[in-house]
């Protein structure tokens, strides 16, 4: 989903050209994961709190708060264009955070085209969250777009809720000259798949002098298709709801004052380049806040804008070490000699694991051996019937003696 990119050219095999943080890890694994675990904890108090509810809203509230999960779960990708390790075919990770109440999965089940499948679930057995990591690459010469293919689910059994839904397009600007910057476009539809509600979101794209820059707009439809609530703000900052009413004639007013402004000024012939920092969004009065982004730590700037939970994410103990399988990408030698800053060592290794895995493939061609996937499978996804990657269940049973040497 997320496409981070080096602003240089990069050589075959050469990490010292590369933007690394000390914290390193798979940019499909690791750093996309983070992205949506930095707003899990968010997500389930709020709904916990939906679910004290009184029951005829309880439905309705519930469905905001994954919408601003979704939204939320975008947010950590912003000015996080260091370009990570790619992830190697079979590379694992998991996170056990009983602090947290969750532990999640992950495998890297395809390298052509590249695809990673997650896993989580709360310890409790209160919510199960799942998907597929699959971003199709289209480049426009300055810019590079990754369209995301894969299905988020959430479920909720306690509740007998699920809800599916896709992320917006990335994309990344001014990879040949300028200072990179990411935007998200394009149309987000959650639909809980119990009552048949649904949350349309529009990610509104940057536009010629950047007036929609980070801007996001949806409604709420109940059952009935009925409009129930207006959503709005900013996937960098934080997510209201109003009433359709009040965001209508909020609206409407707005466009007014700005045809006024428009008229008022005198024509220009010069161009005009986005506002990377964008306005201050305009709450209108009467909504109420849903999500708004958490502060990173001060060094996170030093840290390649990781988030503090980010930077937990690559950190290795011996009481982790001892569990994780051989898979893990805590383990991959590449990473580790970066950490320790020994770029030579990193370079070496990260060709090696490429050498490897390419005689790995070209082997496996030879005698019609297909790769298989150990923790995940293929198969529809059980509440929109769309082509998933589903947990095959039996990771947590640490039983790891049949995997491949892959580092």
């Amino acid at each position: 989903k997320t496409c981070t990119i080096k602003h240089t050219s990069i050589q075959k095999n050469d990490v010292s050209d590369v933007t690394f943080s000390p914290v390193c890890f798979s940019v499909s694994l690791c750093c996309y994961l983070s992205s949506f675990l930095d707003a899990t904890s968010l997500c389930f108090v709020l709904v916990c709190e939906a679910l004290i509810m009184k029951c005829k809203r309880m439905y309705v509230f519930s469905i905001q708060c994954v919408a601003a999960f979704a939204v939320s779960a975008v947010a950590s990708q912003w000015e996080r264009t260091g370009k990570p390790f790619n992830p190697l075919l079979g590379e694992t990770y998991e996170l056990v955070r009983d602090d947290l109440g969750f532990r999640l999965i992950s495998e890297q089940v395809s390298h052509h085209p590249p695809v990673s499948a997650f896993h989580a679930e709360g310890l409790q057995k209160d919510f199960v969250f799942h998907g597929s990591i699959y971003p199709k690459l289209k480049f426009w010469g300055k810019s590079v777009e990754a369209e995301p293919k894969g299905i988020i689910t959430l479920e909720l059994p306690k509740h007998n809720e699920a809800y599916t839904w896709t992320n917006p397009t990335c994309c990344v600007h001014n990879i040949i000259v300028g200072q990179l910057w990411i935007e998200q476009y394009g149309s987000v539809e959650v639909i809980n798949h119990r009552t048949g509600e649904k949350c349309c979101l529009s990610f509104k794209p940057c536009g010629l002098f950047g007036k929609e820059l980070h801007k996001v707009e949806g409604y709420i439809l109940d059952k009935s298709k009925k409009k129930v609530y207006n959503l709005y703000g900013k996937w960098t900052e934080c997510m209201y709801i109003v009433d359709p009413a009040t965001f209508e004639t909020h609206r409407k007013n707005d466009k007014k004052a700005s045809e006024d402004k428009k008229s008022s000024k005198q024509s220009s012939d010069s161009e005009e380049t986005p506002q990377l920092d964008g306005d201050s969004l305009e709450v209108i009065p009467g909504s109420q806040l849903l999500w708004r982004i958490a502060p990173r730590p001060v060094n996170s700037a030093q840290m390649y804008n990781f988030t503090t939970f980010a930077m937990q994410l690559n950190e290795l103990d011996k009481e982790i070490e001892v569990v994780i399988p051989k898979t893990d990408s805590r383990l991959r030698p590449d990473i580790q000699a970066m950490e320790n800053g020994d770029i030579d060592l990193a370079s070496e290794e990260k060709k090696r694991l490429e050498e490897k895995q390419r005689a790995a493939r070209k082997n496996r061609s030879k005698s019609d051996d297909e790769w298989k996937m150990r923790w995940f499978h293929q198969g529809p996804n059980p509440h929109n019937g769309s082509q998933d990657w589903l947990f095959s269940n039996g990771y947590w049973d640490r039983d790891y003696s049949q995997l491949p040497d892959i580092y």
